[in-house]
């Protein structure tokens, strides 16, 4: 997530709910993008340092667990960057003149200046953000889909350029021996029926069958992984897209809540704005007076009961709406309640953490060493397949 401002409701509901979910099923990797912000900030950097730190704070008072996830600073591992820079010299100019959201931002930013290669160059930091970690599935919206896809033609073409080793094909048979006879023969059957009869559900079987191996190298396992389909090794592995589901969490003025539209509610917002905000939110222009009636699908304020308000109260403010028989501050008060009632934790939460800036200083410090390690652990598979060290 890019270090640009407060966290609002639009991003509990839109990423952070779900990061709770996955954080209980898979590992997980959650970092503050700061490199990501000055994309676009590039021109003031005076707060990236007070964003990230208001950031990790928001995302720990929601529940994301440093038990549960890796949570760390991207700058503060540079691994990052140097994959970045590696991979830079193999992918095609115009593989990144094609992701949709170079120029649609172009667009939308026409203020800002951003003929620049960062910018130009921001998916394949992505990329080197996600392959440095071996990820298996990548949490993104449909926005973020082609992006995921470039990441995979990178990796494709890394492999496909440095997964070459002269004995590769000897050094896999050795790693098949490795894995016990059972396991060995099950493997060999499998990788012959997808070689031979294109089993897509044999490939699946062998994939899931590496994956369960304990008695042999990362390496050998990598280099099974590629065996099954090729005569290379996969050192940087395709990831897929996860996809998640569009966030239903309208603004104040019936947009998509957005910083940039000046229509959100802070998760950490004192409680009389908030009151205020929700308030003073436009409604459907057509009930200029309390006996007119009104269409709820045009008002801002139905958006928003549409993620807080059961079946019951969203009938009663059909009915209500329509026939004037409930007016606008009526009909605003249970999104009022819902939203308090929501922020109230994550506000007494985040205090404490604030009270002690040590406690979330040390686990932003856990958090990157973590990552470094297993950072560490793929440059040095990178630096030896591109010949950089010494193999």
């Amino acid at each position: 997530m890019r270090t640009t401002g407060q966290l609002h409701l639009g991003h509990y509901h839109g990423v952070l709910k779900n990061w709770l979910t996955l954080q209980s099923t898979y590992e997980c990797f959650f970092f503050a993008a700061d490199w990501h912000a000055l994309t676009t900030h590039y021109d003031d950097t005076r707060n990236i340092a007070d964003h990230t730190m208001d950031l990790i704070i928001d995302w720990l008072a929601c529940g994301i667990s440093p038990g549960s996830a890796t949570i760390f600073v991207q700058s503060r591992v540079p691994e990052h960057a140097e994959l970045h820079t590696l991979l830079s010299m193999i992918t095609p100019l115009g593989w990144l003149e094609r992701v949709p959201t170079y120029k649609d931002q172009q667009e939308k930013l026409k203020e800002k200046d951003l003929a620049t290669y960062g910018f130009l160059g921001y998916p394949l930091l992505q990329s080197a953000d996600i392959l440095i970690y071996k990820a298996g599935q990548v949490p993104v919206g449909e926005d973020q889909v082609a992006h995921v896809e470039l990441t995979r033609e990178v990796a494709r073409r890394f492999n496909h350029l440095y997964g070459r080793e002269p004995d590769f094909e000897e050094r896999a048979e050795k790693a098949i021996k490795k894995m016990g006879k059972k396991a060995s023969k099950m493997y060999q059957e499998l990788r012959r029926k997808y070689n031979e009869q294109g089993d897509d559900e044999a490939l699946e079987v062998a994939q899931a069958l590496l994956g369960e191996q304990q008695n042999i190298t990362v390496g050998d396992k990598e280099r099974l992984f590629g065996y099954l389909e090729g005569g290379s090794r996969i050192i940087l592995p395709e990831p897929e897209a996860l996809l998640t589901a569009n966030s239903k969490m309208v603004g104040l003025d019936g947009q998509k809540m957005s910083k940039s539209y000046g229509n959100t509610i802070a998760l950490r917002e004192d409680p009389d704005v908030v009151e205020k905000k929700l308030r003073t939110m436009p409604t459907d222009p057509a009930r200029v007076r309390r006996t007119d009636p009104g269409t709820p699908e045009k008002c801002p304020v139905w958006g928003l009961h549409q993620v807080y308000s059961n079946d019951e109260v969203c009938n009663w403010v059909v009915e209500g709406c329509t026939t004037a028989g409930i007016g606008c501050i009526e009909c605003k008060q249970p999104v009022i309640d819902a939203v308090q009632k929501e922020l109230q934790p994550i506000r007494e939460a985040a205090l404490e953490y604030v009270k002690d800036i040590a406690q979330v200083e040390a686990i932003i410090n856990e958090g990157c060493e973590k990552a470094r390690d297993v950072a560490r652990d793929t440059m040095e598979d990178v630096r030896k397949a591109m010949g950089l060290s010494a193999r």
